[in-house]
């Protein structure tokens, strides 16, 4: 770091331990040490969030076995940092919990040993865009990057005044708290427009978006609005722009058409006079996995070529005398319809199929075309106006994660809470601290098990 604010000093992570603190890799416990009865927890790499615990892990090893693999407990306030990701370097405060613990080798674990060292400080430093930098480009492996302990423990970071640190803590804490009970709330927009949008849906079919009289509605069978029905080309497809454009769920799944990343096949004048779209045609998706999807529909536009579709779709073509097409696409996403078209297709067998018969049974209530027409426009509106608000909603989500990038830049440049000249410097904290070790007798402490970082990886 080229500029500290004053009285902050940049220290390597391994220096900021005090004698009676441990810095160290977790221990090496292997599937054959553990042991679901055991009392000793074995904390792993999922329990390690961003910034915070996961409760996740659910493996033990007894007390003895312990002993005699000469583990490290853990104890309430030890930061723990993950060597592997997602995301690399990630690390967080362990909380204490009922029962003893230890951690797997790919944790590494900081304790400082000392009151004049915030742990929360410690965390907030690690975790910073420029500590996971200097991590991301010190990893090594190609199919499963991890950071080495040594590296980590060169980790340097800024370190202020132990009364400022504190104070920048609580600064973040707060700040923090309001910026998760906003991103809470934003988060919340997906489901929040689904849920207008079926409310628009729920009016629009019950006749009160325009307040039509439902005695003008009549009850028809899809079957009884079509001109036919026809499932897609089951020909084999590949990015041929120079050959015959096929749509596919990718294509269909929004609800609109959506002409990106298309594929393409060769096909005959038959096959063209056949399954060529034209507009007013809609796609519906006949058969996928997950039974969300089964069912969803667009309406065909103007396309700009000749473009068929594939076997996963079905074609239905309408009597455009009879029906608007946007009315039936609309109709099939109300509730009550998308709950008749999920029971129809569910399957056990892991892919859900609504078939062509079944289609044709499908019921709809019908207004007189110009009432559809109407109604058509209405919901149209109504979705534009949903859509603005959750497109607005979601760039203040963005700007969210913005501003706690920018609100922690600031407080690595000392401009988030006042300086106190009075904080002592954080050069004679280190100063003492480094003194303090120099001077304390050395440890003995059994030798743990050396292994690789391909073997660290097997035991997980």
């Amino acid at each position: 770091m080229s500029e500290l604010p004053k009285g902050w000093v940049e220290a390597e992570l391994g220096d900021l331990v005090s004698s009676n603190g441990l810095v160290t890799d977790g221990d090496w416990v292997e599937s054959k040490d553990q042991d679901p009865m055991g009392s000793v927890r074995l904390t792993q790499l999922a329990d390690i969030g961003d910034g915070f615990f996961r409760l996740k892990s659910n493996r033990f090893l007894t007390v003895e076995k312990a002993a005699e693999l000469n583990c490290s407990y853990l104890e309430k306030g030890d930061v723990l940092i993950a060597r592997m990701p997602d995301p690399l370097g990630r690390a967080c405060i362990y909380p204490g919990l009922e029962q003893k613990a230890v951690t797997v080798v790919d944790v590494m674990i900081w304790r400082g040993g000392s009151s004049e060292l915030s742990n929360e400080w410690i965390v907030t430093a690690i975790n910073s865009p420029r500590s996971r930098a200097t991590i991301r480009a010190q990893a090594s492996g190609t199919t499963r990057q991890r950071i080495a302990g040594g590296n980590l423990k060169k980790l340097r970071l800024p370190l202020p005044p132990l009364a400022e640190q504190k104070r920048i803590v609580a600064k973040l804490d707060a700040l923090g708290a309001r910026s998760a009970r906003a991103r809470k709330e934003l988060e919340r927009i997906d489901a929040l427009v689904a849920r207008y949008k079926q409310a628009v849906l729920s009016k629009a079919f019950s006749g009160e978006l325009t307040n039509a009289k439902k005695t003008d509605w009549q009850m028809y069978a899809l079957g009884d609005l079509l001109d036919d029905i026809r499932y897609g080309t089951a020909k084999k497809c590949e990015v041929a722009p120079h050959l015959v454009p096929v749509l596919r769920i990718p294509n269909v799944a929004g609800g609109r058409l959506d002409l990106s990343e298309l594929k393409h096949a060769e096909f005959s004048q038959k096959e063209l006079d056949k399954l060529a779209l034209k507009a007013g045609d809609l796609l519906l998706i006949r058969s996928n996995g997950s039974l969300d999807l089964v069912g969803r529909s667009a309406v065909v536009s103007d396309l700009p070529t000749t473009t068929l579709f594939a076997g996963y779709l079905i074609r239905l073509r309408f009597d455009l005398q009879k029906v608007d097409p946007w009315f039936v696409q609309y109709g099939l996403q109300e509730l009550g319809s998308r709950r008749t078209v999920e029971q129809l297709a569910k399957s056990t067998s892991g892919v859900n199929n609504i078939n062509s018969e079944q289609i044709k049974g499908l019921e709809l209530s019908l207004p007189p075309l110009a009432e559809q027409r109407k109604i058509v426009r209405r919901i149209e509106s109504a979705f534009e106006k949903i859509d603005r608000l959750a497109g607005e909603a979601k760039r203040a989500l963005a700007l969210v994660g913005r501003l706690d990038e920018a609100v922690l830049a600031k407080a690595f440049r000392g401009e988030l809470v006042p300086q106190d000249p009075n904080d002592e410097p954080a050069s004679v904290l280190l100063e003492r601290i480094r003194a303090e070790r120099a001077a304390a007798p050395k440890q003995k402490r059994g030798r743990k098990a050396v292994q690789t970082d391909v073997q660290a990886g097997a035991k997980q």
